[in-house]
């Protein structure tokens, strides 16, 4: 993975990531430069299957002042996914079957600087779950502290 331009930490903190995969993202112009410029959240937003298609939906993606500005895409529209079709097929099955959830974890440039998105495989977290999670986090931290002050 190359230079992250957003994270979904919100994802970490509801869901309990099982499988990530890679997908390209089917964007315009102007969204690309707002995406190299980190103009662009995935706090509310997750991956739905329609049709045999990934489509990334309410992400948001600034408009630029710089661009068009008779052109402005909506910053929340459906933005396909590229996957390949067996991956496609793999994942609906899961969700389907399984129950989980499809959700993406960051948008970043990869090493030939083209824009990506890793998605993941989620399972939803109960409350208590979270609280487990960050109770361990919590004394992981002060561990690593005490550590740190006697060496």
């Amino acid at each position: 993975m190359g230079r992250v331009i957003a994270r979904n930490k919100k994802a970490f903190h509801d869901y309990e990531i099982l499988e990530k995969y890679e997908a390209g993202i089917s964007l315009r112009g102007s969204e690309v430069k707002a995406i190299r410029q980190g103009r662009v959240n995935l706090k509310e937003s997750f991956v739905k299957i329609i049709k045999g298609e990934a489509y990334l939906l309410n992400a948001h993606i600034s408009h630029l002042d710089t661009a068009n500005p008779h052109y402005r895409p909506d910053e929340r529209r459906d933005r396909k996914l590229l996957l390949h079709r067996k991956e496609i097929d793999k994942l609906l099955g899961k969700v389907s079957r399984e129950g989980l959830t499809l959700v993406p974890l960051s948008i970043y440039l990869n090493d030939k600087n083209i824009i990506k998105v890793q998605i993941a495989l989620a399972k939803g977290k109960n409350i208590h779950d979270k609280r487990e999670t960050l109770k361990r986090k919590e004394a992981d931290r002060a561990a690593r502290a005490a550590i740190k002050k006697y060496i």
